[in-house]
């Protein structure tokens, strides 16, 4: 007698499998021939570097860190660099394949880049962290460059780590600063005003916007933010300034929350005093799934991806979701999320602010010429609010989500760069 062996699970799609899937779904919409879906689902380039370094106690440890080109078809390739302990090639793919489509969707002359290093920052002491980003910056120097591929940061990483790759970079070409090779950098080395909050400025744009096509009063809506760190504690302070009540917070160690309406500038000075929101003295504590199903009408993910997921989409209570993390949302959570008419304003849209300044600090880099912080709030304005209108068109045109809308627009654009450039030889 044969004993039939249980069936196996399914393995859980991985990250890049998942940017794949959107893809392929936004091609199915226009028709996009087989040809360029094997040029655009695939990565160009994909570097892994294992190096050492020295540490303050004397031994040496060995680091694996990526650098990943999805696409250099539109021009340069474009992409943060984070540090963190789950790091992993297939991740530094997905990350730069969305890359690619949040420069083409507001119009950015990029393609898109990803990297990464397999460290928790956070144990390490400020000269550890500097031996780490000189000799990463020096392995994958191969690719970067003010022309070719230019970091800027991501998780975990901030200025002071910019700074020391602008530094290496130009050192190993002379000394002379050439400060279009990072963008993100501080002031001092040709860093742009407004790039620090630009993230969250532009995320608070999508959801202005958003609220108009679909007629959500932005004064009084209760907004929740999963992740307090740059991008979404810059979101919450812009929000609770345009008379939204942020009934809820979280960071990475877990969540606040008051239906009322949280203080937010006491929120953000009690963060910088105890290096987390819990504990706030006006609120409940929550955990941060809990955070992502509170009774809100705005709900803006900021933190990592896959947060959303097909578990928890069903009780998601908020009517409008603004991605502000990339790719918080899986797909089934997409589709479960559709059907209920909750309208998600999609990462490669709602978080482009950041890359769209990167994109102004490079062009001052370019030019040695600065900006003022004015200036750089009214162009990232006017990019935001054009690039809205495209999307919600073309969503019109297709009857399709934003995301999907989104990704049209910005696959379109970059077959139409691979198409006309064609194939070389």
């Amino acid at each position: 007698m044969v004993v039939e062996s249980p069936a196996q699970e399914r393995p859980a799609p991985s990250l890049f499998d998942i940017a794949v899937e959107q893809f392929n779904i936004a091609a199915d919409v226009v028709g996009l021939d087989d040809d360029m879906r094997r040029m655009l689902s695939v990565c160009k380039r994909e570097l892994t570097v294992n190096f050492p370094v020295e540490m303050d106690d004397g031994t040496v440890q060995v680091f694996t860190g990526y650098r990943v080109q999805h696409s250099i078809a539109p021009g340069p390739s474009k992409g943060g660099i984070r540090y963190h302990p789950d790091v992993t090639l297939d991740e530094v793919k997905a990350l730069a394949m969305w890359m690619t489509w949040k420069c083409a969707v507001v119009g950015l002359p990029y393609g898109g880049a990803k990297g990464g290093v397999r460290v928790n920052p956070k144990v390490l002491s400020q000269n550890e962290l500097q031996n780490l980003t000189r000799r990463y910056t020096t392995e994958i120097s191969v690719l970067i460059g003010p022309h070719s591929d230019i970091p800027a940061p991501d998780v975990n990483t901030n200025p002071q780590v910019m700074a020391w790759m602008l530094d290496t970079y130009s050192m190993h070409r002379g000394g002379v600063a050439i400060p279009a090779v990072v963008t993100g950098k501080p002031l001092l080395l040709g860093g742009s005003a407004g790039r620090l909050e630009a993230t969250g400025r532009g995320c608070t744009i999508a959801i202005q916007e958003a609220c108009k096509a679909y007629g959500i009063t932005l004064p009084g809506a209760r907004v929740v933010v999963q992740g307090f760190g740059n991008a979404g504690s810059t979101v919450a302070i812009l929000l609770h300034q345009l008379g939204c009540r942020v009934v809820g917070v979280s960071d990475s160690r877990g969540g606040i929350y008051n239906p009322q309406g949280l203080d937010i500038p006491a929120v953000l000075e009690h963060k910088r005093q105890t290096k987390s929101v819990v504990g706030f003295p006006e609120a409940d504590q929550v955990t941060n799934q809990e955070l992502l199903e509170l009774d809100c009408d705005i709900l803006i993910p900021a933190a990592l991806e896959e947060q959303i997921t097909e578990a928890n989409a069903p009780r998601i209570k908020a009517r409008l979701i603004a991605e502000a993390a990339n790719g918080p949302t899986t797909p089934d959570a997409d589709r479960i999320l559709n059907d209920r008419g909750v309208i998600v304003v999609p990462d490669i849209y709602a978080n482009a602010g950041g890359v769209t300044v990167s994109y102004f600090e490079w062009v001052q880099g370019l030019q040695a010429f600065t900006w003022t912080e004015q200036e750089v709030h009214e162009r990232l304005q006017r990019l935001m609010s054009e690039a809205f209108a495209a999307i919600h068109a073309v969503s019109e045109q297709y009857r399709v989500s934003l995301r999907t809308a989104a990704l049209v627009r910005a696959i379109l654009r970059v077959a139409e760069f691979t198409r006309v450039r064609g194939i070389y030889p």
